[in-house]
C-alpha cells in the first residue's frame, strides 16, 4: 500500500479573519464524537503499523493558551504509544543551533508506519524568532521558501503532513492565564514569556497571518481551528486527522461506522 498521491489544487488558504470564536459543543455531543473519531483513528495507526505505507506528521501551532496540549492529548488518548511521538519544541540546544535551523527537524521524521506529533515546530523562525528579533529579516524572509522546499522534501517522498493553526480571541487568552496562575496542577505552564508575548498580540497575529498565506500549499495545507471551546477544537483536529489518513490510504468507505 502507498500514500494517496497529494492533491494538486486546494482552497485559498485560510486566514485569521475566518476565525469563529462561536463554534461550541455540549458534553454529550462531545463525548460522543470524541470516542467515534478516537476509535477510527486507533483503526487507522492499526493500519499504519501493519502496512507501513507511509509516515505521518502532524504540526501544532497557535495563540498561546490555545489548546494545543489539550488537542495533542486527545489525538494521542487511545493510540499504542509504541507508534507515536510528541516533541515538544523550544529554543534550539547549543548543539543544534550550530547547525540549520531545520536540522533538528530533519533528524525528527518518523519512520513509515509511525507518526511524530510536534508540539510547535519549523514555524518557530517566522513566529517567535520573527517577533522578538531572534532572526533578521533577510533569515525569516528567507525561512518561508525553505520551509515550503522542506515540506515538499517529505511530501514528495510518501509523508502525509497535517498542519494546525488554532486560535482564540484575546479576551479567553487572559482568562486561560489567569486560570492557570490560580491552579497548582497548570501554574507551570504560565511564564513570564507568556504575559510578555500577549503584549505583542498584533506582532503575532501579523506574522500568523503571514505564515498561513505563504506556506498553505495543496499538499501541506493548513487547518484553522476555532479553541475557543476546547471540545469544538478537539474534535476538529481529530476529525481532520482522520480524514486525512483515511483519504491518503485510499480507504473506499471514509464514512464508515465505529
Amino acid at each position: 500500500m502507498s500514500a494517496a498521491q497529494p492533491p494538486t489544487s486546494e482552497p485559498s488558504p485560510p486566514t485569521l479573519r475566518d476565525f469563529d470564536p462561536s463554534l461550541e459543543l455540549d458534553d454529550n455531543r462531545y463525548e460522543e464524537l470524541l470516542r467515534s473519531w478516537q476509535l477510527r483513528l486507533l483503526r487507522l495507526q492499526v493500519e499504519l503499523r501493519d502496512e507501513r505505507p507511509f509516515p505521518v506528521v502532524v504540526v501544532f501551532e497557535g495563540v498561546d493558551a490555545g489548546g494545543k496540549g489539550g488537542a495533542i492529548r486527545r489525538l494521542t488518548g487511545h493510540l499504542d504509544p509504541r507508534g507515536y511521538r510528541v516533541y515538544p519544541i523550544g529554543a534550539p540546544t547549543e548543539a543544534e543551533a550550530r547547525h540549520h535551523y531545520l536540522w533538528r527537524f530533519y533528524t525528527s521524521m518518523p519512520e513509515r508506519g509511525q507518526i511524530a506529533i510536534f508540539d510547535r515546530s519549523w514555524y518557530g523562525r517566522v513566529l517567535v524568532e520573527r517577533v522578538e528579533g531572534l532572526a533578521a529579516e533577510p533569515e525569516w524572509q528567507r525561512a518561508y521558501d525553505d520551509i515550503v522546499d522542506f515540506e515538499e522534501t517529505h511530501v514528495r517522498g510518501g509523508l502525509v503532513l497535517v498542519k494546525f493553526w488554532l486560535q482564540i480571541t484575546k479576551d479567553e487568552q487572559l482568562e486561560r492565564f489567569q486560570a492557570r496562575e490560580e491552579d497548582p496542577f497548570k501554574e507551570y505552564k504560565i511564564t513570564e514569556d507568556d504575559w510578555r508575548n500577549r503584549e505583542r498580540w498584533d506582532e503575532y497575529q501579523a506574522a500568523a497571518e503571514d505564515m498561513l498565506q505563504r506556506t498553505h500549499r495543496p499538499w501541506a495545507p493548513w487547518t484553522l481551528v476555532s479553541g475557543e471551546d476546547k471540545r469544538h477544537a478537539r474534535i476538529h483536529v481529530l476529525e481532520t486527522v482522520v480524514t486525512r489518513l483515511e483519504q491518503a490510504m485510499g480507504w473506499a468507505d471514509a464514512a464508515q461506522a465505529v
